[in-house]
């Protein structure tokens, strides 16, 4: 689903703003979900602004730059590491197919 507009967004702070109507009511004449009129009055209230903020989704990746360095040292070292002694020699708390992802990104392919 893509995000709304920002024109849409201040128009339905704008009408909550009026106090003319509920929230429920606002939510069914812009065709919006209740949630979303009040994900975006709680959004004004606590940051001031309206813009879409999608680099606050999702969880943050555990796998730091940091830990990328150990992994191509630890790879240029001894490059039959399993991925799980990868991930046991970083002591990072993730799955092994993120190790596997993280790898990919980087570059470096796994092959005995």
């Amino acid at each position: 689903m893509r995000a709304l507009s920002l024109d849409l967004r201040e128009r339905i702070v704008a009408a909550c703003d009026r106090g003319t109507a509920t929230q429920q009511q606002i939510a069914e004449r812009f065709e919006v979900s209740l949630g979303m009129v009040k994900k975006l009055l709680k959004q004004r209230r606590r940051t001031g602004d309206l813009t879409v903020r999608y680099h606050a989704c999702g969880p943050k990746p555990k796998i730091q730059p940091s830990h990328r360095m150990q992994l191509r040292a630890l790879l240029a070292k001894k490059p039959d590491l399993t991925l799980k002694q990868l991930r046991d020699a970083i002591d990072v708390d993730c799955t092994i197919q993120a190790i596997h992802y993280v790898l990919a990104d980087m570059g470096l392919t796994y092959k005995k």
